[in-house]
């Protein structure tokens, strides 16, 4: 074996003395902890020792995620499924409709084979209730028939309905702002880590973290054909505040720890973090249940999305690069010793 090598699997092993202290050391919480039987203990043993392996998982992941958004902009031309409010198109609001959505819908789509036709319900205070009609229509032709045909089939005045336009090229400007607005906020995150920090690798595993969260979840949402509005845009720029949130607990816990080792900091920054996203992923599920609207809706559905997503991209992820640094630096600071 050579002096390197050597070098290398001695301060290997003065980590893991540190991490994993012996029986005379260990306090009765880690030793309740040691003691574990059946899955869970397997599973903290494989989270504890083969942490490399799990982070290929998290990549591979964030890969497919690219593989994946590049596949749909390359079949449709865009990264994303775009709604009317982005892409541009026509929405009729119907009041006290005579035709449930389905059948409205169904009804549309003969009439229009061409066209990405959609109906929602929105239910309103007590009994009431009405439906709105998003088409990708822009041409003031195809407008009128739409309005025309709605108004026939479910026989209609001029005061049960009415139609909002959004132009094909102010719909792609507003999508392009609102890209914009998303890069920016992911540039002065970055800064901010940055800023924080001071050391480039702990800071770079907090952006790859929130990179993966938001490549991801994009990925998931394109798979679901889900059709992303304004409020969508929205969702995306609070994940990104959510996802850091947990990163910069994390990493502020094992680079400011005072006592303790390494491991009892991480499983002490994931009770703390778990605890908070399981808590934000219940409070979104209640908001996706009781919800009327469906651009509340949309953004919750993204966020619970991404706050999932976002359990492995920082406890498997973030913390293997973190760990990974910190045996790199204690096996240089042995070197030099």
């Amino acid at each position: 074996m050579s002096k390197k090598r050597q070098r290398r699997e001695k301060a290997r092993q003065k980590y893991m003395k540190d991490a994993f202290k012996t029986e005379k050391e260990v306090s009765k919480p880690e030793k309740a902890i040691k003691e574990r039987e059946g899955i869970l203990g397997k599973l903290q043993s494989v989270y504890e020792k083969d942490y490399k392996k799990l982070m290929i998982l998290t990549f591979l992941m964030l890969i497919l995620g690219f593989v994946q958004i590049g596949y749909q902009t390359a079949t449709t031309g865009d990264f994303v499924s775009k709604g009317v409010s982005l892409k541009g198109g026509v929405t009729v609001t119907i009041t006290d409709p005579s035709m449930d959505a389905p059948e409205l819908e169904e009804f549309l789509e003969s009439s229009f084979p061409d066209k990405d036709i959609i109906v929602r319900t929105l239910a309103g205070l007590g009994d009431s209730r009405s439906l709105t009609v998003e088409a990708d229509i822009t041409d003031n032709n195809e407008v009128s028939r739409l309005e025309s045909v709605i108004v026939e089939q479910l026989g209609l005045s001029s005061e049960d309905y009415s139609i909002s336009f959004v132009g094909s090229s102010l719909g792609s400007n507003f999508f392009r702002q609102t890209i914009i607005a998303v890069i920016v906020a992911f540039i002065a995150m970055a800064i901010v880590v940055f800023a924080y920090f001071r050391v480039p690798i702990p800071s770079i595993a907090v952006i790859i973290s929130a990179l993966s969260d938001i490549v991801v979840t994009i990925a998931v949402i394109n798979m679901l054909g889900i059709k992303i509005s304004t409020g969508g845009i929205a969702a995306l720029l609070m994940l990104i505040g959510y996802s850091v949130d947990t990163d910069i607990l994390l990493t502020t816990r094992l680079f400011k720890r005072k006592e303790g080792t390494l491991q009892q900091s991480i499983y002490s920054s994931a009770k703390t973090g778990l605890t908070m996203t399981i808590t934000s992923i219940a409070a979104v599920t209640v908001a996706i249940m009781l919800s009327q609207s469906e651009a509340l809706r949309q953004i919750m559905v993204i966020l619970l999305i991404g706050l999932i997503i976002d359990i492995p991209n920082t406890w498997i992820q973030n913390t293997g690069i973190l760990r990974w640094y910190i045996e790199r630096r204690s096996e240089k600071e042995d070197e030099q010793a």
